[in-house]
């Protein structure tokens, strides 16, 4: 029987009947050593701008949360398959009720009461709309407009913010203010194509022989289609169910629209019994989903296209969140919200019912991103996983690096001042909580080059992984890529899917898209076609999957042992036999894996 107690947090003194705040010594909250390379002061942010604050108020339960998650995503644990109620998970999110009486004191003593505060489901974000003024007089800072001077894209942060003593036991971070993330959809490259072949049928009519043993279209060397992806990982004679209340998510960020009369070209060219089918649109903190062809977004369509494509007819849902850089810091209208993750999990943790697989195709270089907020979003991503959901993610696409310049020569630097060398991972992938997919190509499959992988700064490697990186690490020689990267970090990718040439339709026409942005959705439908099994069965979906990956799940995938993924002036790590942070364990064989879920209780 599960019980989830009352938890007692202890203070070293009681909250006083009125917190004197006015005049209160400030201590610095956080602050960074600069903005990232490539940013540079622009000019004082107007005064009068409008901030969208969120505040994260400590949630004390939260290993405890985490304990449940563990317990419930091993196979081998009695309480496997024991997902949590969004009550459950709630409870063991909430702050102290200290902490939110202190807070409101804190937001009160500036003017801003229960009626000007936005709370989450849990009460463990706060966020509020303040002009600049305001804030820096909250927060003991200045802010400004920086600028990038690459893209152009402007932003109003700050590098160092103060709060009252009495409240730094009470707030874990407030942002947006020292984070500068980028954030970036995870495609390398999108060309044009005349040559659209019909679903499952190759130029030559030849066929070449799969991981798992079968005939595939010759075709697929060259591009990819659902058909070569069912062909390619076996799952060829499956079909879903649309009734059984299983459901794919796929989210959308950066004004990324999903084009509908693209979806049915796409669907009349590779998957036509779906012809005339739609998703539900969801809109996340005002996120749109404009259907003008100048506008559509080839990242959201390259996810709906095949996430749906293969799954189909299990019912979908796409989620659009808001913000967007750049933006104009001289209007009044426009928040700087570019922190998209937390309205995300915000909204879907509030909902009783969530879809049970869920992809992200979007990320930037983990240095960017604070580490009280990645922390924190981390956070929300295991509360997921105790309800119950399968959270994938995209491993970038700059291998080793970031993506930017030619693999071979580029530099890749520190942000914290001292501006040395190093391999830069990427979150949310180097997120512990999340099933992170590098990129194959070809038949037989080799690691793509740009796949993303490495070892997480922030995140220690969990418990679940330890035996198998272990492995990968005494294999490398002694010393190498001494000081690049974190041996003790939680490694990624942990699977891998096809990552290239993949035939999507994009304002009309045919285009051919690549990147581990077409990696994530992919493994995603696989593991929605597995959730549909397990449902079928009478059995609870999967959730989190990497302590399955890692325990007996890896025995049902195709290792990779083939190519490397180079970056920051280095050719990066090697795939090989087992577990590496190129391709992690492999690709999906479907018939494989649903004979080893469906033996699962």
């Amino acid at each position: 029987m599960r019980v989830i107690t009352l938890f007692v947090f202890p203070f070293a003194a009681a909250l006083a009947s009125a917190v004197p705040f006015k005049g209160c010594q400030h201590k610095v909250k956080e602050s960074i050593h600069g903005p990232p390379r490539g940013w540079y002061k622009h000019a004082p942010a107007p005064k009068h701008y409008m901030l969208e604050l969120k505040i994260a108020l400590p949630q004390p339960r939260f290993p405890e949360l985490e304990q449940h998650l563990w317990e419930i995503s091993d196979p081998s644990h009695p309480r496997y398959g024991a997902h949590l109620s969004k009550q459950e998970t709630q409870a063991l999110m909430a702050p102290h009720p200290e902490t939110l009486d202190v807070v409101r004191e804190w937001l009160a003593s500036h003017g801003l009461v229960e009626e000007n505060l936005i709370r989450s489901s849990a009460n463990d974000w706060v966020t509020i709309r303040v002009p600049v003024g305001l804030a820096e007089e909250m927060l003991d800072t200045t802010y400004h407009v920086y600028k990038h001077a690459e893209s152009g894209d402007s932003t109003v942060r700050t590098t160092s913010y103060s709060l009252p003593e009495i409240l730094h036991d009470h707030v874990d971070l407030i942002q947006p203010t020292t984070m500068f993330a980028r954030f970036k959809a995870f495609k390398s490259t999108l060309h044009w194509t005349n040559q659209v072949q019909p679903a499952g049928l190759s130029p030559s009519g030849g066929t070449i022989t799969g991981p798992a043993g079968n005939q595939v279209d010759a075709s697929c060397n060259n591009t990819i289609t659902v058909s070569c992806l069912k062909q390619l990982y076996n799952a060829v004679d499956y079909n879903t169910s649309a009734t059984n209340c299983n459901k794919l998510g796929l989210t959308g960020y950066l004004e990324q629209y999903a084009n509908n009369m693209d979806l049915q070209q796409f669907y009349q060219s590779e998957n036509p019994s779906a012809y005339g089918s739609n998703y539900t649109f969801i809109s996340v903190n005002g996120g749109m989903n404009n259907q003008s062809y100048v506008v559509a977004g080839i990242e959201a369509n390259l996810d709906t296209q095949f996430g749906f494509g293969l799954t189909w007819p299990t019912p979908g849902t796409f989620y659009s969140t808001s913000g967007k850089p750049p933006f104009d810091p001289d209007t009044t209208t426009s928040a700087d919200s570019n922190e998209p993750y937390s309205y995300w999990l915000e909204y879907v943790l509030s909902h009783d019912t969530i879809p049970q697989t869920i992809s992200t195709s979007y990320g930037d270089d983990e240095q960017t991103v604070p580490y009280t907020y990645a922390t924190r979003v981390c956070a929300g991503m295991a509360a997921l996983g105790a309800r119950g959901v399968s959270l994938i993610f995209s491993s970038g696409d700059g291998g080793v690096g970031d993506g930017d310049g030619d693999p071979a020569t580029q530099m890749c630097y520190s942000n914290d001042g001292r501006n040395v060398t190093k391999f830069l991972p990427d979150f949310p992938a180097s997120c512990p909580h999340v099933t992170s997919v590098g990129g194959t190509i070809n038949i037989p499959e080799t690691a793509v080059s740009f796949s993303g992988g490495g070892f997480s700064n922030y995140f220690a490697r969990p418990p679940y992984q330890e035996a198998a990186v272990s492995a990968y690490l005494a294999m490398l020689p002694p010393g190498t890529y001494e000081g690049l990267y974190n041996s003790t970090g939680r490694a990624y990718p942990d699977v891998a899917a096809q990552a290239r040439d993949f035939l999507v339709f994009f304002q009309g026409k045919a285009a051919s898209a690549a990147g581990t942005s077409c990696s994530a959705p992919t493994f995603a439908a696989f593991v929605s076609m597995l959730n549909d099994a397990r449902i079928n069965a009478g059995k609870t979906p999967l959730g989190f999957l990497n302590p399955l990956l890692y325990s007996s799940g890896y025995q049902a995938l195709n290792d990779i042992t083939k190519g490397n993924n180079p970056g920051c002036g280095t050719q990066g790590f090697n795939a090989t036999v087992g577990w590496d942070p190129v391709t992690g364990y492999g690709t999906p064989n479907f018939e494989k894996l649903k004979d080893l879920v469906l033996a699962m209780p």
